[in-house]
């Protein structure tokens, strides 16, 4: 019993047989087509006899429009033996061909499939090859691209999993029960999420500073035109800047809503941002949020200080201070340039 695949192959031959016999088709209307459609393919078609003489070629782009139509004065050494060979085997067994070949441009490498096909006469001796050539170096670039892509992406997801990680850990550290330690890290998930979100909407390239600090703070206040005043530089960070500074400001508006300026009607925070020459932050930035804040103040070790002196600063390979006292909060990062730059 024929299978599948060659009954759909009868079908396609006795298709292309219907639409070759139109009555109102003659042989230079169907020639004439095919020259077109070659043309707007892009594909370049070469026929040569069994001496691998030229009978006849059509659309020969470069780099194979050559004065022996072949492109071997083009080709190295190797890959013009390597086509050879493989026309000679098509030749000497029927069996088709299929090449893939990288060839230098001024540009980079331009890339070809090529196929060869015996051209057999009536009584099925091969007589002759067909070889066609197809540009693939766009799609090869998308391919080469996506594969980029998909490397960064797992890298990236990698690191955020490490921070998610990390921030587990340290928030059970600090929690003294279940409840704590889910408000908590559901918290900082979500402070991680929506800088990844800004992240993400740029291209992977980073975030604004502004934009960083006013997602953030915006999450704790019901007006954070009036109650967040930005000052001084806005520079771009990048992902991994954004990510860790995004988690610091978490840090930050959450302790004002509990304990400082933004627990109160009126209250306000104020972030500045500045390049800073000298020895102090190595020519990077200095970003410090400064609060007045009441009386009763928790100045105990938690997760959120550990964040803000330890975490972030040597995630960004920086530093960084908290001072706390009677009425008076004051953070102050340094950053140095490789997160950022400035637009």
């Amino acid at each position: 019993m024929r299978s599948k695949a060659s009954q759909k192959d009868d079908t396609q031959r006795r298709s292309d047989e219907v639409i070759a016999m139109h009555p109102a088709e003659n042989g230079m209307q169907l020639g004439r087509a095919l020259l077109h459609a070659l043309h707007n393919a892009g594909i370049s078609v070469l026929y040569q006899d069994r001496e691998m003489k030229t009978v006849w070629a059509r659309n020969m782009r470069p780099p194979w429009a050559s004065e022996t139509a072949d492109g071997k004065d083009l080709l190295s050494p190797a890959q013009a033996a390597r086509i050879s060979a493989a026309k000679r085997k098509v030749i000497e067994t029927g069996n088709a061909e299929r090449l893939e070949l990288g060839i230098p441009d001024s540009d980079g490498v331009r890339w070809f499939h090529i196929w060869i096909d015996a051209d057999r006469s009536g009584s099925g001796e091969v007589q002759g090859v067909v070889t066609t050539m197809v540009e693939t170096t766009e799609q090869k670039r998308r391919e080469q691209t996506l594969k980029t892509l998909l490397r960064e992406v797992s890298h990236r997801s990698k690191n955020l999993l490490a921070i998610i990680q990390s921030i587990a850990t340290q928030t059970g550290r600090y929690s003294e029960t279940l409840g704590d330690f889910l408000t908590r890290f559901r918290g900082r998930i979500q402070s991680l999420a929506s800088s990844q979100d800004l992240v993400t909407s740029s291209n992977w390239r980073g975030a604004a500073l502004r934009e960083l600090i006013s997602g953030q703070v915006g999450r704790y206040s019901a007006d954070p035109g009036r109650s967040l005043r930005l000052d001084g530089e806005n520079p771009y960070l990048n992902p991994n800047a954004a990510l860790h500074i995004g988690l610091a400001m978490h840090e930050l508006a959450v302790n004002s809503v509990s304990y400082g300026a933004l627990s109160r009607p009126g209250g306000r925070v104020k972030v500045s941002a500045r390049i800073a020459a000298g020895s102090e932050t190595s020519s990077g930035l200095l970003l410090i949020w400064t609060e007045k804040i009441g009386a009763g103040q928790r100045n105990e070790k938690r997760f959120g200080s550990v964040a803000l002196e330890r975490v972030v600063p040597t995630s960004l390979n920086g530093s960084a201070t908290l001072d706390i006292d009677e009425d008076h909060l004051e953070y102050r990062l340094t950053i140095p340039r490789g997160n950022f730059e400035m637009e």
